[in-house]
């Protein structure tokens, strides 16, 4: 029997996670074109449709799904053995601490999917407000944080940057606020560097709010927007499906970053190794090195 083609199934994998050809054309550095034609291929040799096509992108078929944590398992074993061969797999024990609202969706895949490619990295993982790992970065704590950051005209510290988000104002389908009475403002705790920024931007705008709903982290948001709890403010991997942007009159807002601290002086190998790695298993989009500019 012919085997798989790895390649194919790399873009499969791709564009799963991207969802969209459109979107997983640049990262696969291939055209639309080039990207439809293997995976016709691929549905071809499996003999069967991994993807339903419509407006909004692709979502996996029964059998797409069951492909794609194969697909994944054998792509991390391809990895793995040229590793092997080359004597470059990682090995070891490393902290990560990350925000929260970084593909709240997706994380539990992407660190999965790197368990998978290496079994012998012990990766502890710990949920942190961006605040936090910010300011101690060089505490010890952890060994790579990944920190969201608002593009809002401050002057930003070094950092890899892995990706770009809008922020939006979201809320349940069809929620309309309450009259003439404050907006129900749903928020993380007072030490979330977007609580603060939201609150700044609403009294600076004179928008009258009251805090209807505090939640202690992203999923609680998530949960007390699709409640109909209020209005909140959410980076785009962050808006829940079923959740909506919501119309009504409110300031505009910026976008967010985020981005891997730099390389600390004096740190393992391993930890350089594996933030390279992380890089690109987070994002196939290309890394930036930020050198503390602001931006508008």
């Amino acid at each position: 029997m012919r085997p798989f083609d790895l390649q194919q199934l790399h873009t499969f994998v791709v564009i799963a996670e991207a969802g969209s050809l459109a979107a997983a054309s640049p990262r696969l550095n291939l055209s639309q074109s080039a990207v439809s034609e293997q995976l016709r291929k691929l549905e071809s040799f499996v003999g069967a449709r991994v993807f339903e096509r419509g407006k909004q992108g692709v979502a996996l078929t029964p059998s797409g799904e069951r492909l794609l944590g194969l697909a994944r398992e054998l792509l991390a074993l391809s990895e793995r053995s040229l590793e092997a061969m080359r004597g470059t797999t990682l090995a070891g024990e490393l902290r990560l601490a990350i925000t929260d609202y970084f593909r709240p969706g997706a994380i539990a895949e992407i660190l999965k999917a790197l368990q998978l490619r290496y079994p012998d990295l012990r990766l502890h993982v710990s949920v942190r407000k961006s605040m936090v790992i910010e300011r101690e970065g060089d505490s010890g704590e952890f060994d790579i944080g990944l920190a969201m950051r608002i593009l809002d005209g401050r002057v930003l510290s070094e950092g890899l940057t892995l990706r770009r988000e809008a922020l939006h104002w979201v809320a349940a389908p069809g929620y309309r606020a309450p009259g003439e009475a404050p907006l129900p403002l749903l928020v993380l705790p007072e030490g979330c560097s977007l609580q603060r920024f939201v609150c700044h931007t609403l009294d600076k705008h004179r928008v009258p709010y009251v805090i209807a709903h505090s939640a202690s982290g992203v999923a609680g948001l998530q949960s007390a927007v699709l409640a109909g709890l209020g209005v909140a403010c959410l980076n785009q991997s962050a808006i829940p499906p079923g959740a909506e942007r919501w119309p009504g009159p409110l300031p505009a807002l910026p976008e967010v970053e985020f981005a891997v601290q730099p390389p600390r002086e004096g740190e393992p190998p391993l930890v350089g190794e594996v933030r390279a790695r992380l890089l690109a298993h987070f994002n196939d989009a290309a890394v930036t090195p930020l050198r503390r500019a602001g931006y508008a």
